[in-house]
């Protein structure tokens, strides 16, 4: 196997990422109140085995060791998420010193290693208490977003030089309020959609308070794939549209054209739902960005059902990881083409990578051939993307190690890195070390 990837540019460059809830633990330490993912995680039948981020990876008491990891792998950037209610106990009032402290120490750590820290704001683990008073369906969450956003800024703000708003709305909003299989765990289409809206307009809110502090460098982060029809009846076709407009030009439209797509409200009416857009709303949205992060796991072809709202999935016969997920990387050089031409914001990938069942560590190594196939695929399809013009600037794969995966609890396995879960011991596997390797190859 070849591990030169020919294509990208000189000043690519690499990085890992993680988020709080899926690494800290330390649930209920330091002042830290509870997120909806405490709860969530407590509900019977919500989480695979009752598993909860309690202690996680236990990164709040070992994140010295661990950015020494980071650092040994030779990247430039390390994402990571801030917790809201680490930082502001319930998601109101002032900054809780010991929350804020961690993240302090944490940016110190990585800034003395040589490492840049990329910050993102928020990666699902809103505050029980602003779910409590209505959640993302409610206005007032995007106001308390903001307010947090200067919080975080005025204690990291002389060391932090990239920040990312929101991580994968789309989850937020679609998985949390209408499918349910996230939290907060409700099932209502209007709600979600007042959701979506709101998340937006928190992503502008906050642009708009850290552009007023000076930030030069700032994105949000979506999840994309893309969405083909299974064939040329145009049911099919309208199934594939309807996808891509609630999956992706339902957040793209907005942040960089100011306005959102017809065929999509149209969509959203038929279905008794509405976007509650007050005036100002699309201005704010829209306020300019650097970078636009892109998450990619994998792409879809969708076939029509007998309701226009629902689409099948049509498995093309191609391997898959432990989620259940085709492998597709073309669809990945497709869509970071696509977004090039249709929006023409520069792009970072600040997440891509795949569970698999990994094996056991067996002499101190990991074999993970298959995430190691997976990474180099991808990579390969994101300089494919880039000699076809598209503006990729780096790539952050997820995730630096194994942790809590939401639903799924502690079963799959995204990390480079194995973690022992009785043990907290850390182990890098084959495609850390492979990873690590490339970087240093790309650099020569």
């Amino acid at each position: 196997m070849s591990d030169v990837i020919a294509g990208l540019p000189s000043d690519f460059f690499w990085g890992v990422a993680t988020s709080a809830y899926q690494i800290e633990g330390a649930y209920d330490e330091d002042g830290r109140t509870l997120s909806i993912w405490d709860t969530f995680s407590r509900r019977p039948g919500a989480v695979e085995n009752g598993e909860t981020g309690d202690v996680a990876c236990d990164h709040y008491h070992r994140m010295p060791s661990d950015v020494a990891m980071i650092a040994r792998l030779g990247v430039d950037k390390y994402r990571f998420s801030v917790s809201w209610p680490r930082i502001q106990p319930c998601g109101r009032g002032p900054v809780n010193p010991k929350g804020i402290d961690f993240y302090s120490r944490l940016v110190d750590e990585l800034l003395d290693k040589g490492v840049d820290p990329w910050l993102t704001l928020y990666h699902w683990d809103l505050p029980q208490e602003l779910e409590d008073a209505g959640g993302w369906p409610h206005r007032d969450t995007a106001y308390r977003f903001a307010e947090f956003a200067g919080l975080v800024h005025d204690a990291l703000g002389d060391r932090v030089p990239t920040w990312t708003t929101l991580n994968e709305p789309w989850c937020s909003a679609m998985l949390g309020y209408d499918v349910g299989r996230h939290a907060p765990g409700r099932t209502n289409f209007a709600e979600a959609m007042r959701a979506t809206h709101h998340l937006l307009l928190a992503h502008g809110l906050a642009a708009q308070e850290l552009r007023t502090r000076g930030v030069t460098s700032l994105g949000i982060t979506l999840n994309m794939g893309t969405h083909s029809p299974a064939s040329d009846d145009p049911r099919d076709v309208d199934a594939a549209r309807r996808a891509d407009g609630l999956g992706t030009r339902i957040y793209l439209d907005p942040l960089v054209h100011g306005r959102y797509p017809e065929d999509v409200l149209a969509d959203i009416a038929a279905r008794g739902a509405a976007i509650p857009v007050h005036p100002g709303d699309m201005e704010i949205i829209s306020t300019p960005l650097d970078v636009f992060g892109v998450n990619y796991y994998t792409s879809h072809v969708h076939k029509a059902t007998g309701d226009p709202a629902v689409s099948e999935v049509v498995p093309q016969g191609r391997p898959v990881t432990a989620m259940g997920w085709e492998i597709v990387p073309e669809g990945f050089t497709s869509l970071l083409v696509r977004l090039h031409q249709d929006y023409g914001v520069p792009m970072v990938i600040t997440e891509n990578g795949a569970a698999f069942d990994d094996l056991d560590v067996v002499d101190g190594h990991v074999a993970d051939t298959d995430r190691v196939e997976y990474l180099k695929s991808h990579i390969e399809a994101v300089a494919a993307a880039v000699q076809a013009g598209a503006d990729v600037r780096g790539y952050l794969a997820w995730s630096l190690m194994d942790n809590f995966e939401w639903g799924y609890g502690y079963g799959k396995r995204f990390g480079i890195v194995r973690v022992d879960y009785e043990t907290q011991e850390r182990t890098l596997k084959q495609s850390a070390r492979w990873f690590r390797d490339l970087i240093t190859r790309s650099r020569a």
